[in-house]
């Protein structure tokens, strides 16, 4: 016995003659059996290959054992009269009658190992009358696939189109994909050819998938080569296909590119959708071009598209980060007369915004309006608004959103106490700090030693007596504190 290695794939001959009209898609004799994949295995470990355990061979799974048994009795090459064969042969007849494509195709796609499921596809492929079906092949071609077993996958994809097996644009769109998972654009555009070659004219979702996996590879100037011959291919370009490619553009800081591109498409015909629009301001705002920006959006909305949150979160950002505050609250307060309800991410970008150019007390105010645009506050909203009071020293109002918080359920972070404990320690509110101090106690949240020294510290300056009760009542409540590292 020999063990040969065709196209990835591993393939045993048996010692015996083998007829001029055996089919077979690797060199295996009709004897193959359990040994022989055994033997098979082994030699191929040995040769450092892929498979690791076969522990298959010990327990068959289910229908391999009848495919292997229906094999050491389909023998084309070798037609013995011998008595054995006879009496086997309505045996034949109903293992012919349970090996079905379907049955096949739900073996071969719940093995994980590629080369078995290509050793279990051989097996069935040299049944008399056997057919695959086209579920089979394009579940296999996948797994070698995604097993990088490319060449054995080139060379079913060629016997698929050896046999007639007819065929979809959507084998090709997954072998693509394929070859864009492991880094081969160059393979994927060779898929693409290949599709035309097989004699299918592909449309622009096919493209488009070609598309992505090029930009994804950092290959734009290929990707527009390629656009530009689109014509030669019979593809007419979607809004998708553009979208693609102005995206590109943006991302590489190429506006006028991706300008070009926008304007092109209204001369073909294509009409721009809200994604289009909103990968230009996208770029525009990533160029901090908010102005330009502000301009397509009106353009947007004169043409009846509404953008979602995620579009408005984009300018409300810009703008923010530009210091334009005003523009920005103006744009939040007028979403929801322009059909799109501000969502708590918008509202909080707006927040952050005031509370970083010290607005915290206006920031308030966006808070309190959240409930009526459809939105409630979350723990990000108050933490935000809390710190950027205690930072502005309205330590009152922050005491004040911070009890809030608490009552809608959420937890402040340590820092936010320690931010306002400290803070009403400096204003000399001691009791005030005393009663955060509970409050945070009663949220079994332990200070920081920091916060436990500003507290202490101060309260030593006015009261030591004061100092020493306190630290006894937090001593009863099992919080643990060394007076000493007080100082």
């Amino acid at each position: 016995m020999r063990v040969c290695e065709r196209g990835g794939l591993i393939s045993s001959t048996i010692s015996g003659t083998r007829s001029s009209n055996q089919r077979s898609f690797c060199t295996v004799s009709p004897l193959f059996h359990h040994i022989a994949i055994a033997s098979s295995i082994d030699t191929f470990m040995n040769k450092g290959g892929l498979l690791r355990e076969p522990s298959w061979i010990t327990k068959p799974l289910p229908f391999l054992s009848t495919l292997l048994k229906f094999s050491s009795y389909s023998s084309r090459g070798d037609h013995s009269s011998d008595s054995s064969s006879i009496s086997h042969s309505s045996n034949n007849q109903n293992q012919s009658r349970m090996l079905t494509p379907a049955r096949v195709h739900k073996l071969i796609a719940r093995q994980t190992d590629a080369l078995l499921a290509m050793e279990i596809f051989e097996v069935a492929y040299r049944q008399p009358g056997f057919k695959h079906s086209y579920s089979t092949y394009h579940t296999l071609i996948c797994k070698l696939g995604r097993a990088k077993q490319f060449k054995a996958m080139e060379g079913l994809i060629l016997q698929m189109r050896k046999d007639g097996c007819p065929y979809t644009p959507g084998l090709f769109v997954d072998i693509i994909e394929i070859y864009g998972e492991f880094g081969m654009p160059n393979e994927a555009i060779k898929a693409f050819h290949q599709m035309l070659e097989f004699g299918y004219e592909p449309l622009a979702k096919h493209f488009n998938v070609l598309l992505i996996v090029l930009i994804e590879h950092k290959c734009l100037e290929t990707a527009l080569s390629l656009f530009k011959r689109l014509h030669e291919f019979g593809i007419t370009p979607n809004t998708r296909t553009y979208n693609i490619l102005i995206r590109a553009h943006c991302h590489s800081d190429k506006l006028s590119h991706a300008y070009f591109l926008f304007n092109k498409m209204h001369k073909q015909g294509c009409i721009p959708d809200v994604e289009t629009y909103s990968i230009l301001m996208q770029g525009l705002c990533r160029k901090s071009q908010v102005k330009t920006a502000l301009g397509v959006l009106d353009e947007m909305l004169n043409k009846g598209y509404v953008p979602d949150a995620l579009t408005y979160n984009t300018l409300l950002n810009s703008l923010c980060r530009k210091m334009k505050l005003r523009e920005a609250y103006k744009l939040l307060s007028k979403m929801k007369v322009m059909g799109c309800n501000p969502d708590v991410i918008n509202c909080n970008t707006v927040i952050t915004g005031f509370c970083r150019e010290g607005k915290a007390l206006d920031a308030c105010q966006i808070l309190r309006d959240m409930p009526e645009n459809g939105c409630l506050p979350n723990a990000l909203s108050y933490r935000t608004l809390v710190g950027g009071l205690c930072n502005e020293g309205k330590f009152d109002e922050a005491k004040e959103f911070l009890e809030e918080m608490i009552s809608n359920g959420f937890i402040p972070h340590i820092s936010i106490y320690h931010l306002l404990i400290t803070g009403l320690c400096n204003e000399g509110k001691v009791g005030e700090a005393c009663e955060v101090l509970m409050i945070m106690t009663r949220q079994t949240l332990a200070p920081h030693e920091s916060t436990w020294s500003a507290l202490v510290t101060r309260i030593c300056e006015d009261s030591q007596a004061e100092a020493r009760g306190l630290v006894d009542k937090l001593s009863k409540d099992d919080w643990r504190y060394s007076w000493e590292s007080a100082g």
